[in-house]
């Protein structure tokens, strides 16, 4: 993490406050307080607020509001908040139904470990994934925290045709198609849940600062799932939680 914020020009309507160099916790933290603090200033101009890995792109525009001004108004903002790990955050369950049709990459992943199916389930699903930013396609999250023991290579030729829901992981990182998508993930399994909704707004429910968990279920629980979210019956598990109760 840089000792001071640095402001950069990105075109005439943007500024790119840059947190630091690596994609790491404290400088996630710092980001979501800053967040925080960006949603609560009323400042007319502010056309959109994207956070990344280590920085947060600020979109204006010039003839509401003038880059001088906006810079100060930034530079304004204190950010004194503690990161020690403490807070509550939102945790969100995701139901996941592994291996099989559903997630045909597993069994490579178990061998590639030298571990069982079984253990790669365990390992995958007992773990809560930091959402560090948002990107790629709509609703697509960058989750932090995949444990070293089941990193596994994306695929050497990359399928055509991915289903949405689809949870794979690649390298070490792991994470969910929320729209169908050519991709080269390794393909462990998929929730029924939509992770993408454009009929809803926001048409996404999962923002940079959350933490996703996956929860395993049996393929009957899979197609009530999703039944219920076909109707739009099925709500969505998502819990004020802890920091400290998490498990990283």
């Amino acid at each position: 993490m840089y000792d001071k914020i640095k402001y950069l020009k990105a075109g005439d309507k943007a500024i790119v406050m840059e947190f630091g160099d690596s994609i790491a916790k404290d400088i996630n933290a710092k980001i979501s307080l800053a967040l925080e603090k960006l949603k609560e200033v009323d400042a007319d101009g502010i056309v959109d607020i994207l956070p990344t890995y280590r920085s947060i792109l600020i979109n204006y525009e010039p003839s509401k509001i003038k880059y001088k001004e906006l810079l100060d108004l930034l530079k304004s903002i204190k950010l004194d908040g503690a990161l020690d790990g403490g807070g509550r955050v939102k945790l969100i369950e995701i139901p996941t139904l592994y291996g099989g049709e559903y997630g045909p990459d597993l069994s490579f992943v178990a061998k590639h470990a030298n571990l069982s199916e079984e253990e790669v389930i365990k390992i995958h699903s007992g773990t809560d994934y930091l959402v560090y930013m948002m990107g790629f396609l709509p609703g697509f999250a960058y989750l932090g925290g995949l444990d070293e023991r089941i990193a596994t290579p994306r695929l050497k030729s990359p399928r055509l045709k991915i289903e949405a829901g689809s949870v794979g992981i690649a390298s070490n990182q792991t994470g969910m198609y929320p729209v169908q998508s050519p991709g080269g993930w390794q393909l462990i399994g998929r929730t029924p849940l939509k992770l993408y909704d454009e009929s809803k707004n926001p048409p996404v429910f999962i923002e940079a600062g959350n933490y996703i968990r996956y929860v395993p279920i049996t393929e009957e629980e899979y197609k009530k799932i999703d039944e219920e979210v076909a109707e739009y019956k099925y709500q969505v598990v998502i819990k004020d939680a802890e920091r400290s109760e998490l498990h990283e």
